[in-house]
C-alpha cells in the first residue's frame, strides 16, 4: 500500500512538473493563462488559456519514456468527453464571451532534451 501512495505521489509531481512546463512553452507561443487546475468534484481541467479572442482548454499529458505509449496518446476518447463537460462548466461560470473554443493537448516527455509538442484542436 505505500509503495503504491509513493507510487501515486511520484505521478503527481511529475504531472505538476509538466503542466508547469506546459503553462511556460504555451506563454512564450503567446497564449495567456486563464487558470491552472480548475477543480470541481467532476474533476480537473489542467490548463486554460486565451489565444487572442479565443478560449483554449488544455489537457497536459506527461510521461517519462514512452514505454507505454507517447504523453498524447493517454488522452482517449472518455477523457475528451470529460474535458469537454468540465470545459462547458467553466465557461458557464466565467461571464467572459469568446469567440470560438478549442481543446488541445500538450504533451511533454521527459527525455533528454525534454520534448514539447502542442497538438491544437487535437479533440
Amino acid at each position: 500500500m505505500a509503495e503504491s501512495r509513493a507510487m501515486t505521489h511520484h505521478n503527481q509531481i511529475v504531472a505538476g512538473y509538466g503542466e508547469r512546463l506546459a503553462g511556460r512553452y504555451l506563454v512564450s507561443q503567446g497564449l495567456v493563462i486563464l487558470d491552472r487546475n480548475w477543480l470541481t468534484p467532476r474533476g480537473e481541467l489542467d490548463l486554460i488559456a486565451r489565444d487572442g479572442p479565443d478560449v483554449v482548454f488544455v489537457e497536459v499529458k506527461t510521461r517519462r519514456s514512452v514505454r507505454y505509449g507517447g504523453p498524447a496518446e493517454a488522452v482517449v476518447p472518455s477523457k475528451a468527453r470529460r474535458v469537454r463537460r468540465l470545459a462547458l462548466q467553466w465557461l458557464a461560470s466565467n461571464d467572459a464571451s469568446y469567440r470560438n473554443v478549442r481543446f488541445d493537448v500538450v504533451s511533454i516527455l521527459l527525455s533528454r532534451p525534454i520534448a514539447v509538442q502542442h497538438l491544437r484542436g487535437a479533440f
